[in-house]
């Protein structure tokens, strides 16, 4: 015991003055803290210990539940990382630094490696494009095999799925269509002040509204009636998507103004078109959009510069 008390005795010394911080602790009072420690009673010696030495000694027998929070935290500022970087559009380095957690089981960090992948796969090559669309749908089932409630697993697996079976050729997204829309349903359900989801909900109306003759027969032919949709379904979704979280996404101005004028209302669509060409583009998304956005108002008779 008096070996124990002894290195102990040195341990708290070493805590107490590390970094030029100037010890007031005693030996009484670490004889004391000694005896609350392994006995659980006070010594009558006075206890009293600087904040730096308490700090050091209790972080030495930091609790499991200490452990637990330090855990929490980490994860915190790594997320928090992951979401800066994104708004950077830095979607290669977000995945390079979640890829060391893609087996952690964590669906808060599967879902964004998902939204890296996703993101990387637009500028990437046909071949590797494939295999990032194939990789992001093979980590949203997983993700969804975890956690069947998280509104975000519902809404890449709808993405992925949709992206995967468009690989796979026209009657296997078809076939998809369905399940693609329950996901998003889902994902709204869960979290229904998302507005991502009401646009990607709008896209998936246009999308079916939108489909070629040819198209409709295939669909006819797999599933004896194909799924229905309206554009002024899409209208109410991206209106929705709008109200929710204005100006929030340049694409859910261009296809306000796209719906518009299937729906005929020529004013409208303008004023929606504008509002799109002259979105700050900050990535790729945003001038594809203004792009459209441009060529729509001049075949509708407006100069743009």
């Amino acid at each position: 015991m008096m070996q124990l008390q002894r290195i102990f005795y040195r341990f708290v010394s070493s805590a107490g003055s590390f970094r030029n911080v100037i010890p007031v602790t005693s030996r009484r009072s670490i004889t004391a803290l000694f005896k609350l420690i392994t006995t659980g009673r006070w010594s009558r010696e006075r206890l009293v210990l600087t904040p730096f030495t308490t700090m050091g000694i209790f972080g030495f027998i930091k609790s499991k539940e200490d452990d637990k929070d330090l855990k929490v935290t980490s994860q915190k500022i790594l997320l928090a990382k992951a979401d800066a970087l994104f708004d950077q559009s830095q979607y290669k380095q977000i995945y390079e630094m979640l890829n060391h957690y893609r087996d952690s089981g964590d669906v808060e960090i599967l879902w964004r490696l998902c939204r890296a992948l996703y993101n990387m796969s637009k500028t990437a090559s046909e071949v590797e494009a494939k295999k990032m669309i194939y990789e992001g749908y093979d980590l949203a089932v997983a993700a969804l095999a975890i956690d069947e409630n998280h509104h975000a697993v519902h809404k890449w697996m709808a993405i992925f799925l949709d992206a995967k079976s468009g690989h796979e050729g026209m009657k296997a997204r078809i076939t998809q269509l369905a399940t693609v829309k329950n996901h998003m349903l889902r994902a709204s359900e869960l979290n229904p002040k998302d507005a991502t989801t009401l646009y990607m909900l709008g896209s998936w109306c246009y999308q079916i509204s939108d489909l070629a003759w040819y198209q409709r027969k295939i669909a006819a032919a797999i599933f004896g009636e194909p799924p229905q949709s309206s554009f002024e379904e899409a209208s109410r979704y991206f209106e929705a998507a709008e109200k929710m979280s204005p100006n929030f996404y340049s694409h859910n101005l261009l296809m306000l103004g796209k719906t518009h004028l299937k729906l005929n209302r020529r004013e409208e669509a303008v004023k929606f078109l504008k509002m799109a060409s002259e979105y700050e583009a900050r990535n790729d998304d945003d001038h594809e959009a203004k792009k459209q956005a441009l060529k729509l108002l001049n075949e509708l008779g407006f100069k743009t510069s």
